[in-house]
């Protein structure tokens, strides 16, 4: 069986370009690799998201993740934020993040991703979202084209149809934090 279900978020809140708002490491430690406060409560957050106390998801599309990719480090893009975004979540699953594509490898990150069983969970740079998302649909015509980079509060949901190319799309907002947004990227 292939895989069914790929859902795909944006790494958690990042430090500010100003410089305000600074990174931190899991000891507290700055570190501008790293996610800010609010990103390592997101991070805690979507354990419930994707893996719910009761089994009763906040929404009908979202699934309890078999693999979960993150990009790794490597020389072109030494940050840490897409990983630590669901470190809690695979630790609670006691599951190992596949850290074996970098920013960069998307092609090769979905090629992967497509050979899995179940559901699949990605997460990368808002960047490079709508040309993972393009690869997997086979098409650019179901998903938005850009992931604006105020937003880190959403999954990008595909499901597998019966044809290898016929995926159904569906925005789900995470609703997990005070000021994330209701609202689909249009």
């Amino acid at each position: 069986m292939a895989v069914s279900k790929i859902m795909i978020i944006r790494h958690a809140e990042k430090p500010s370009d100003d410089g305000l708002i600074a990174g931190v490491s899991q000891d507290g430690s700055p570190d501008s690799k790293e996610l800010i406060v609010r990103g390592w409560q997101r991070s805690g957050a979507l354990v419930r998201l994707f893996a719910p106390t009761a089994g009763s998801f906040s929404h009908a599309v979202l699934a309890t993740p078999d693999v979960i990719f993150a990009s790794g480090v490597a020389k072109h893009s030494d940050s840490l934020r897409p990983q630590h975004t669901v470190l809690a979540l695979a630790e609670f699953l006691a599951q190992q993040i596949d850290l074996s594509h970098a920013k960069g490898e998307e092609n090769a990150l979905v090629a992967d991703a497509m050979a899995r069983r179940g559901n699949v969970l990605i997460s990368w740079e808002h960047e490079a979202i709508p040309a993972i998302a393009g690869q997997i649909a086979g098409n650019s015509t179901i998903y938005p084209q850009r992931w604006p980079s105020e937003r880190f509060d959403l999954v990008w949901v595909f499901d597998r149809g019966l044809g290898a190319l016929n995926w159904t799309f569906t925005q789900v907002p995470q609703m997990l934090l005070p000021g994330d947004v209701s609202d689909p990227i249009p």
